[in-house]
């Protein structure tokens, strides 16, 4: 884990709506509960700055973050943020206590390495095609990638990757391939062919269609001329 996320917290002893709302309100912190573990649930409240920071980081919702209350310290991962849904103001979080042998399912982004270097695209002329940002696996609390690295520099013109060829951490596994549920992750594939503007053939059509009309009218005078040649003659042989 390449950070540790801490909050600090303090005690909360008494519950109840009219008293969050004056911790929310007046103490600008924000109602929580830590739980599990066979332990106690117990009530705490964090600073609203200091939860809203944490919030920011994508770790927050994956990794184990760690609670300091007082001397005592915590191991958790969060499990509910509650939000305002007009406001989008916290209102309340939930975290479960783990410790390194707990298991847990969570989601964890996917970082692509070596994308410039790609067989398929850099010598091939392919197109790399990401199917999946992120999956859910099974790991242990003590050992949850901050992401799954993926090389792509070898995936030649028509291959791709699949959920099984990953390489995950030690202790873990992607949920749902018991059940037979393989997926392509990313793929390099021939890019598109490139569509003829609509417009521009129109604009040809109708060139096209311009100069048959004027050729088509030089040819109907050309043919009148012969005719007023002809009756011209048949006169003049009548005449002498």
């Amino acid at each position: 884990m390449s950070q540790e996320i801490i909050l600090n917290a303090d005690p909360r002893e008494r519950t109840g709506s009219n008293k969050a709302r004056v911790i929310r309100n007046i103490d600008v912190m924000i109602p929580a509960v830590i739980y599990g573990n066979e332990l106690p649930g117990e009530n705490i409240k964090l600073p609203l700055n200091e939860l809203t920071k944490a919030s920011q980081n994508e770790l927050f919702y994956t990794q184990v973050l760690k609670i300091k209350i007082g001397d005592k310290e915590e191991k958790v991962v969060l499990k509910e943020l509650q939000r305002d849904p007009a406001k989008g103001k916290f209102l309340h979080a939930d975290f479960l206590r783990v410790s390194r042998k707990t298991k847990l399912k969570v989601i964890v982004p996917f970082r692509f390495l070596n994308e410039e270097d790609c067989i398929g695209v850099k010598m091939e002329g392919g197109v790399l095609t990401k199917l999946l940002r992120e999956i859910e696996v099974m790991c242990l609390a003590g050992n949850i990638p901050e992401a799954i690295e993926v090389d792509v520099a070898n995936i030649d013109l028509g291959d791709g990757i699949r959920l099984t060829e990953l390489v995950l951490p030690e202790g873990a596994e992607v949920s749902g391939l018991d059940d037979g549920q393989d997926q392509m992750l990313v793929s390099v594939n021939a890019p598109k062919a490139v569509e003829e503007d609509p417009i521009e053939e129109e604009a040809l059509e109708g060139e096209e269609g311009e100069e048959g009309e004027e050729v088509s009218e030089s040819s109907d005078g050309e043919e009148g001329s012969d005719v007023e040649e002809t009756e011209s003659s048949a006169e003049g042989s009548e005449e002498s």
